[in-house]
């Protein structure tokens, strides 16, 4: 039975993971680019000060809601955000890219971010234009919602856009208890025994008594945790990748060499023919980067549509920073920091090490920092894997709520939190496959949706551009429901 259900899951797992899929992804991505005019490039200087620079400049930018109001702060959201999306991807995804790709698979997964950042945006514009009050007053965004009543606002989709939402809920309600849960766990057990002998059960144990303090909290405590683990677990990981940055600094041009040459084929990946090396490197590239900062799956929407922002353009552009800060930054210093150590052929992309995933980049730090580089690894995997299981239960908590009602969402957090245990203690090879597979169907329904109500993203966008930028007097689009339309416009 378990043999067939593993044939069965990956003949689906190579329809939805395949080239066309990752066509469909970057291609969205390079037409939500084009019809906004290449936002993230021609208004870059905008949308850093407004969401990183916000930070230090902007107090509405990192001001805490108050106790009656149960929507976040847009940095708040951003971190539940980048909790989710920063996991095991950007160190073990990034290192499978490399054995399995070459270093030339780093090029594409740029490319990926590069177009990912706009329909990471889009999803968010229309997360906050299409988002409602629920019945406990908080806030209800994300693919679901723009699906039900965007796509099926045109004539003859009612049905279409219901039926989508539905399925877009399931497939997220099943990927957030595997790629959100049990294999982020089975990841960190896997390590803390591997690095500090501790037993899977002991690490289950542990983990599912802090994430129930966190979980059945609600979102207002998840988002208080992660807007202070997720900026400590960064900025160490970064801090410690800039210390092998720094150190193997007169490798630079020879790893961006390998980079671009083994992107176009330049160089053979491995020794073995050209057009094989490019396409593996194109297709590793690409399925990595798209696991690693979500953009096109519709996940983190769910979350940005529970900030206090008013504009969907600036939760669009907390978006596009999310997928640079994810892949652009975080990706490419584990990359560089593997590429730089001597563990690959730098000519020939040819692996020189037996070890494979975190053991990998672990190895590549013990370059530098001796025998404290895998246990880095170890902790950065804990925090980094552990933030994602947060992240996630925020997800599935949404789609369950879409399902089944908001009062029943507690029945699935503590479902969610007991199969931290069975993640932590069981071998799940299958679990992951599986997850794997919902994880890529959730793209399928939110795609259609994206490029759906392209045409209201671009308005959006023109209207804000309009609006702030350029100082004409148009009425604001931020809303699809003109009560909240006209009470936000009042507020702006």
């Amino acid at each position: 039975m378990v043999e067939m259900i593993t044939n069965v899951n990956s003949a689906i797992n190579g329809f939805v993971w395949g080239i066309p899929m990752l066509v469909l992804l970057v291609g969205t991505g390079i037409l939500m680019t084009v019809l906004t005019k290449f936002f993230q490039l021609s208004h870059i200087g905008h949308w850093f000060k407004n969401t990183i620079g916000g930070i230090f400049s902007d107090k509405h930018v990192t001001k805490h809601t108050d106790k009656d109001d149960q929507s976040i702060s847009q940095f708040q959201s951003l971190c539940t955000a980048l909790a989710a999306t920063i996991g095991t991807g950007n160190i073990v995804g990034v290192a499978s890219a490399l054995i399995a790709g070459g270093p030339g698979a780093i090029f594409w997964m740029w490319i990926v971010a590069f177009f990912g950042m706009m329909t990471n945006y889009s999803e968010n514009v229309l997360g906050i234009y299409y988002r409602r009050k629920n019945e406990k007053d908080e806030w209800c965004g994300g693919a679901m919602y723009y699906l039900k009543d965007g796509l099926g606002s045109y004539k003859g989709f009612k049905q279409v856009g219901a039926v989508l939402a539905v399925l877009f809920s399931i497939f997220c309600l099943l990927a957030s208890f595997g790629i959100g849960n049990m294999s982020q766990v089975n990841s960190i057990s896997a390590n803390m025994e591997a690095a500090f002998s501790i037993p899977p059960y002991v690490t289950g144990i542990v983990l599912l008594i802090i994430a129930a303090l966190v979980i059945v909290g609600g979102l207002k405590r998840i988002a208080s945790v992660t807007e202070k683990l997720v900026p400590f677990m960064a900025i160490a990981y970064i801090l410690g990748a800039l210390v092998v940055f720094f150190l193997n600094i007169d490798q630079v041009g020879a790893v961006f060499t390998a980079i671009f040459k083994g992107a176009f084929g330049l160089r053979a990946v491995g020794g073995g023919i050209v057009g094989s090396g490019v396409k593996m490197a194109l297709t590793w590239g690409m399925k990595r980067g798209v696991f690693s900062n979500e953009a096109g799956l519709g996940s983190s929407v769910m979350v940005h549509s529970n900030s206090n922002v008013k504009e969907p353009v600036r939760q669009g552009m907390w978006g596009i920073f999310e997928v640079f800060a994810d892949t652009i930054v975080v990706c490419t210093l584990t990359a560089f920091s593997v590429l730089s150590s001597g563990l690959i052929d730098l000519e020939t992309g040819a692996v020189l090490s037996e070890s494979s995933g975190s053991a990998l980049v672990g190895e590549a730090f013990a370059t530098v920092f001796g025998s404290i580089g895998p246990a880095f690894i170890a902790i950065a995997i804990l925090l980094f894997a552990f933030s994602t299981v947060l992240g996630w239960s925020h997800y599935g908590s949404k789609a369950w709520e879409y399902l089944f009602g908001t009062k029943s969402t507690i029945a699935y957090k503590i479902v969610f939190v007991l199969m931290i245990f069975v993640g932590a203690t069981m071998n799940l090879s299958l679990a992951w496959d599986l997850s794997d597979t919902f994880n890529g169907l959730m793209a399928i329904p939110n795609l259609i949706g994206v490029l759906s109500l392209s045409p209201i993203v671009v308005k959006i966008t023109k209207n804000y551009v309009d609006r702030v930028l350029k100082g004409k007097n148009v009425k604001p689009m931020l809303s699809v429901f003109p009560e909240i339309n006209d009470t936000h416009a009042k507020e702006l």
